[in-house]
């Protein structure tokens, strides 16, 4: 068997990603797919935490739109990424794998509120940790959830798995067919390029905390196992390229 290049992972999905085609909702295929990805590395000893976005549900663009306050818009995204978090829990303990939900807003009923120290205990017991509620502050974004528990629970590394590009280009592939394709990459030439991989708070987080990131496409099977297994897939970011 293959041995895992990394320990403890935190796997950042979008919420678009569990939409699939349809693009808003869940896909109880997709959502089923990403279980059964989740598994397998699971199965070779990793700790898995993940972090879910909410725009499959709820985006804030459509608040503003509305008017709507930004603060009340961004909690709407939150309670999103709880029920994205319950489904992919459903799917995941389907296949035996333990899991648990850990809420940044309290909702005892469905969650556990986050802890650190127990999610991080969850994760030594080989549980999958699944983050909810982004960081339970408006105005950060699921990105910067993703790299705040990461540094949090000393992750490895940070998956972002994307559902319509296999890695970071120049420019979006799907518009600009010039676009060139990076294999390796620093924070500082995400942030300074205006790349659009993760917002600049959370590119931040990972340089300062040096947590490297490997960004990649979710829609091929295996794709999650390849990237912990240290193939060379999508697009590596670190602190120093």
């Amino acid at each position: 068997m293959s041995i895992p290049q990394y320990k403890r992972i935190v796997l950042k999905l979008s919420g678009e990603a569990l939409a699939g085609e349809q693009g808003f909702g869940l896909s109880p295929e997709i959502i089923k797919t990403v279980a059964k990805q989740v598994q397998e590395v699971v199965d070779l000893g990793v700790e898995v935490a993940v972090v879910v976005g909410g725009g499959n549900i709820w985006r804030g663009k459509i608040g503003s739109e509305m008017g709507m306050d930004r603060a009340t818009a961004d909690y709407m995204g939150m309670l999103a990424t709880v029920m994205n978090s319950l489904a992919l829990q459903d799917s995941l303990e389907q296949l035996g794998v333990e899991t648990r939900v850990s809420s940044s807003i309290e909702m005892r009923q469905v969650a556990e509120p986050y802890i650190r120290r127990k999610a991080i205990r969850h994760l030594e017991k080989k549980r999958v940790v699944i983050f909810a509620a982004g960081t339970g502050n408006p105005y950060f974004s699921t990105d910067t959830t993703a790299a705040l528990r990461a540094a949090e629970i000393e992750a490895d590394v940070i998956l972002m798995a994307k559902n319509n590009v296999d890695g970071v280009y120049s420019a979006d592939p799907l518009k600009d067919k010039e676009a060139v394709k990076y294999t390796n990459l620093s924070f500082l030439e995400v942030i300074s390029q205006g790349l659009e991989v993760m917002d600049a708070t959370a590119s931040t987080l990972c340089m300062d905390n040096d947590i490297p990131l490997v960004v990649f496409s979710i829609m091929e099977n295996g794709n999650i196992k390849r990237a912990v297994l240290g193939d060379s897939i999508g697009t590596v970011v670190r602190r120093n390229k």
